[in-house]
């Protein structure tokens, strides 16, 4: 196993201690959530209970609800059971005064102010960078638990940055009652999705070196890149010029580079950010990571292309038995009909999807192993995690 493997957390305790505070919780369902009602099936047909409203749940504030990340988690809160006593809907001064609702209740919009966060215990970040690095630390300081989900703190010393299923023992200092305030960050969506999958390897026989290639959708930039993607495919189809608001490409039939900044070793911002986040998040330095981020004409769900090199050889049969105990994961491996992940499985669920798992036949003996994996970029990739951050703080 490598020096820095995560050794101390094992796929059993890791479990245990992600699950320990949210048994109410469901996982890896498809939910249609009827927001004016106070019930409502998942696609399995069981009915869940409208949201934890009780007078002694924490008070939550959602800051950029309005934008797509901000949507999923109002779906992602009644979806969980999550316990509230309040809950405050913030965003910009030209949202101020919408409407938003959410547990069958309506809530009008405030702007985000300092005083937004006066007596709030959780924050839910989704604002932008900017915003973060303003107001995350001045809700911290009145006290308040703040889960972000922009890169602002993500590499700042002291913030833990975790996936739940991964890491929780990053904030075992963090909780409602325990410590007064503090910024948790959530990790970049295509961190999170690569993580979730290559974590319980790198638990059992440790990961040398890991290449990653994405294959991401509109959704990580955002609604109006959503709405773009699209308007464009509709532009072409009708055999209309296609309208470029948000990206300097067509975006429909086509894809690109991911539209990060470039940095001066010649991969751009979000590439680095897997490599240095993996980094953080496996308290391992020393692990070889590169990666290649394409941004794909797909709604939201994000693929992963990853190549793994371990300290000791591990079996392909064994990586799908470790793989298939993991929380958090769905296996799709059905070599004999040619079935593996699709965005379209992973859309609007829990769940990362995992698949193509195979022995690398370039890498000698059994040290190499290739999996392709699909996860949800607005719901686990980014407002689903931020919502079990917020579990393990009750």
């Amino acid at each position: 196993m490598a020096a820095c493997a995560p050794a101390s957390l094992s796929l059993a305790g890791a479990r245990a201690a992600y699950a320990a505070p949210r048994s109410r919780a469901t996982f890896g369902r498809r939910a249609a959530v009827a927001r004016s009602s106070s019930s409502r099936r998942t696609g399995s047909g069981a009915v869940m209970v409208r949201a934890g409203k009780t007078p002694d749940g924490p008070r939550v504030a959602i800051a950029g609800i309005t934008g797509a990340v901000g949507q999923e988690f109002i779906r992602v809160l009644v979806e969980r059971n999550f316990p509230y006593s309040e809950m405050k809907m913030l965003a910009s001064a030209r949202s101020a005064g919408k409407e938003v609702e959410f547990d069958g209740e309506t809530y009008v919009i405030e702007e985000l102010t300092a005083e937004s966060f006066d007596g709030v215990d959780i924050a839910l970040f989704s604002a932008g960078g900017s915003i973060s690095k303003t107001f995350g630390p001045i809700a911290a300081e009145k006290g308040c638990f703040v889960v972000d989900n922009s890169s602002a703190f993500r590499m700042t010393e002291g913030v833990p940055l975790v996936i739940p299923e991964v890491n929780p023992e990053a904030m075992a200092d963090f909780k409602l009652g325990k410590k007064k305030g503090g910024i948790i960050a959530n990790p970049n969506c295509s961190t999170i999705i690569a993580l979730m999958a290559v974590t319980p390897l790198h638990r059992a026989v440790g990961v040398k070196r890991m290449i990653a290639s994405t294959y991401q959708a509109a959704s990580g930039a955002g609604a109006m890149a959503m709405a773009e993607l699209e308007q464009q495919t509709k532009e072409v189809l009708a055999g209309e010029p296609v309208t470029m608001d948000i990206f300097p490409f067509q975006y429909a039939f086509n894809l690109f580079s991911h539209n990060a900044p470039m940095t001066e070793n010649g991969y751009n911002e979000e590439e680095m950010k897997m490599v240095k986040e993996t980094q953080k998040i496996w308290d391992c330095n020393t692990v070889e990571i590169a990666a290649t981020c394409i941004r794909v004409p797909v709604m939201r769900a994000h693929a992963e292309s990853i190549n793994l090199t371990f300290e000791t050889e591990l079996d392909e049969n064994d990586a799908r038995e470790l793989l298939s105990k993991a929380a958090g994961l769905t296996i799709i491996d059905d070599r004999a009909n040619n079935r593996f992940p699709t965005p379209l499985d992973a859309t609007n669920m829990d769940n990362v999807y995992v698949g193509r798992i195979r022995q690398d036949i370039s890498q000698p003996g059994k040290t190499g192993l290739e999996i392709f994996v699909c996860g949800d970029q607005i719901k686990k990739g980014a407002a689903l995690n931020a919502v079990q951050i917020a579990e393990l703080l009750l």
